[in-house]
């Protein structure tokens, strides 16, 4: 988009290009003063509050936006800021010279850089202007009730009370709990609490998966709101909601937008390693702001700030059922890998399958690539036709899931990609090649904590085939053995159910 500048300091804008006419990074960005008596389109409103989109982002004509910037109800904004030889992307914060490219552009005719970091986005450019909303916001409605039944543990009640004291003092908190102690429910009163505050709420998390499992579980317990879920494909994303749930991607759209923001699985990559997505995160939180922070395995800079009281935080050592987690066993079974190439699988791994494949249970079978998916996964098929394998980018992996949730599918083969965020409840979980450096201490803790989380089957065997034992593999197994401590001796496990197994 091309502007010009009217003698009063307004930007006119134009689709077609002609000369005189000026790149939107070239131009000042004057306020517009808000016309209290102009109707505005409570949809605009809607589709750009806290948000910085594309015009194509939106459904609504140039001239409604023009018409509504005369008024004052919204702004344009350059994409990109320059400062002699740095630039950086308004949007997802990239400054990396390495991740910006130029190109030919026919709309401003001259070479226009662009972001490479958040393109799949959309892409924007040095004459592109992003759309902000600046006139009143939609107000939170009154009626945001909680509609839950179910009683919290000790553990999670401490912590649901620490979350509620942050939302009221708009603090910032991380609440550390292990796989399986149900953090979701234990959010429940401070996402309340916000409401009921008129305060705007996002659940921020790296992972699809988590956004479509947590969605209907918080539309159920808020039924008097419209909880918008933001993934890559969702269909939402002009809906305006007091109640978000969206994976950090998503959130380069917003600034300034919420007074709540939980970040839930903060280790899990890519946000952990993508600061990018950090800045995206922060952005998107308004000047006096909550943040909640949920993890079951904070990285050892975390930890620190926990020992040395730099955060607020609160820890829950056991899951809500109050049965301990299931410890990981190790299981050497030689050179997997070598036997693969042969089509076959280690002995070891094949009697443990076989075991399970005649009962109930289900199984989840993680491997370090996805080269080997579709070769275990046919000798697999010898055993029991019911078996299939997953990864990020499957095209089927929602349905997959989903199957596998339905018990359609006995044994599933994966990646890391369902470490976390996928909940089965009568599962066993097994690690094929856990020496890999791909599971990290962290990643195999995740694993570990898929089996034993329901109430009805709070047991499960988790087994890391390996050929050779690793740092990450001891130390994950040590802090699920102190997990099982520290819940025993703050009496949280039940009785008989010692922490040291």
């Amino acid at each position: 988009m091309l502007f010009r500048v009217s003698p009063d300091n307004e930007l006119l804008p134009t689709l077609t290009y002609s000369p005189g006419l000026s790149r939107i990074i070239d131009l000042p960005c004057h306020p517009r003063i808000i016309n209290p008596s102009f109707p505005y389109n409570k949809k605009l409103q809607s589709a750009l509050q806290g948000k910085k989109l594309l015009l194509e982002e939106t459904t609504f004509s140039l001239e409604e936006i023009q018409t509504h910037y005369k008024n004052g109800y919204c702004t344009y904004q350059p994409a990109m800021i320059k400062n002699h030889k740095q630039i950086m992307c308004v949007r997802c914060g990239n400054n990396q010279l390495k991740l910006f490219a130029s190109f030919d552009c026919a709309r401003c005719r001259q070479k226009c850089i662009y972001c490479r970091n958040c393109v799949m986005m959309g892409r924007l450019s040095e004459c592109t202007p992003l759309l902000s909303w600046t006139g009143p916001d939609t107000p939170i409605p009154a009626a945001c009730r909680l509609d839950w039944q179910g009683t919290l543990s000790s553990g999670q009640q401490h912590a649901s009370e620490k979350i509620v004291a942050a939302v009221e003092q708009s603090m910032e908190m991380l609440v550390w709990a292990v796989c399986g102690a149900g953090k979701t429910e234990l959010l429940f009163k401070g996402i309340e609490r916000a409401l009921q505050l008129k305060k705007r709420v996002c659940i921020a998390t790296p992972r699809t998966d988590v956004v479509l499992e947590l969605a209907p579980r918080l539309q159920q317990v808020f039924p008097d709101i419209n909880v918008i879920a933001l993934y890559g494909g969702s269909e939402d994303k002009l809906t305006y909601s007091p109640l978000l749930i969206s994976t950090t991607h998503q959130l380069y759209r917003y600034e300034k937008a919420f007074d709540l923001v939980i970040l839930d699985e903060m280790d899990a990559f890519p946000y952990s390693v993508d600061k990018t997505l950090q800045y995206a995160v922060r952005k998107a939180r308004k000047q006096n702001s909550s943040m909640v922070y949920l993890t079951a395995t904070p990285n050892k800079s975390w930890q620190r700030k926990c020992k040395d009281n730099k955060i607020n935080y609160v820890t829950i050592p056991a899951r809500f059922h109050q049965h301990p987690l299931p410890v990981p066993h190790f299981v050497w079974c030689g050179n997997w890998e070598k036997k693969l190439h042969r089509e076959k699988l280690p002995f070891t791994l094949l009697t443990w399958l076989k075991e399970r494949l005649i009962t109930d249970r289900q199984v989840l079978l993680f491997l370090p690539k996805i080269a080997y998916l579709q070769k275990v996964m046919s000798i697999l098929r010898q055993l029991d036709s019911n078996i299939e394998s997953v990864y990020a980018a499957d095209p089927m992996r929602v349905e997959k899931v989903k199957r596998m949730r339905n018990k359609e599918i006995k044994l599933l083969i994966t990646t890391t990609i369902l470490e976390r965020g996928v909940t089965f409840p009568n599962i066993d979980v097994a690690v094929l090649g856990a020496e890999d450096a791909v599971f990290t201490a962290s990643a195999l803790i995740q694993i570990a904590g898929r089996a034993g989380r329901s109430v009805k089957n709070p047991f499960g065997d988790v087994a890391f085939f390996h050929y050779g034992k690793t740092k990450s593999m001891v130390e994950a197994k040590q802090q699920i053995t102190n997990s099982n401590k520290e819940a025993a001796k703050k009496g949280m496990l039940l009785p008989g159910m010692g922490g040291d197994k």
